[in-house]
């Protein structure tokens, strides 16, 4: 996070991740957990049913910059209830409708948190349970590792052949931050690595 961020200690951070919240051993309830902790500052937590205090914080001028981040159906309904011209706020979403929404593209999510919010681009977090390391897009759903964090793409069909740059597959991480476990996951998501390094999730896998 420091890497692509800076410190925790530079953000009010407030989370809305009511999905993860309701269910046991979240990795990402635990990451977000120890950056509320090491923000230090008071406003900074979660927001499970309390949507109003949320607006309220997120309307006044805040006194250090600010981190929204929230599963995509939560950040969704808040801008649809009412739009919020956020102001030194990064927002941030971690994917997913986990159900509760129907399902629609990273551009189409993105465009409607931005005019909702009131920002010119939406940022994502990238990681899982498995990996121990996280990836981070600033914008236009690409997004960029740490030096450990490699990615790579296979084909579906075969799954010991790499496909070429720029086409899409199937994602492989290596994750050398995986010390006491496996460093090497093969896992169900669909994307493709850029030219400039960086690489895009474009969906899963049918049937994964």
């Amino acid at each position: 996070f420091e890497m692509f961020y800076g410190s925790p200690e530079d953000y009010r951070i407030l989370a809305l991740l009511p999905s993860y919240l309701e269910r046991e051993g979240s990795s990402l309830i635990y990451m977000v957990s120890s950056l509320i902790e090491k923000s230090n500052h008071p406003d900074s937590g979660f927001f499970l049913n309390n949507r109003n205090k949320l607006r309220k914080l997120l309307s006044e001028p805040p006194d250090r910059k600010t981190l929204l981040i929230g599963v995509s159906f939560a950040l969704l309904d808040l801008v649809e209830e009412e739009p919020i011209d956020l102001k030194n706020t990064i927002v941030m979403e971690t994917g997913g409708m986990k159900g509760r929404r129907k399902e629609i593209t990273r551009n189409e999510l993105h465009r409607t948190l931005c005019r909702g919010f009131g920002v010119e681009a939406i940022h994502s977090e990238y990681g899982m349970t498995e990996l121990l390391s996280q990836a981070y897009s600033k914008g236009q759903g690409r997004f960029r590792c740490p030096p450990w964090m490699k990615v790579r793409i296979r084909d579906v069909q075969d799954p010991f052949s790499g496909v070429a740059e720029g086409k899409s597959g199937a994602i492989n991480v290596i994750d050398l931050a995986n010390i006491y476990s496996c460093s090497f996951i093969a896992n169900s998501d669909l994307g493709r690595v850029n030219g400039d390094g960086s690489f895009e999730v474009l969906g899963r896998m049918d049937y994964s």
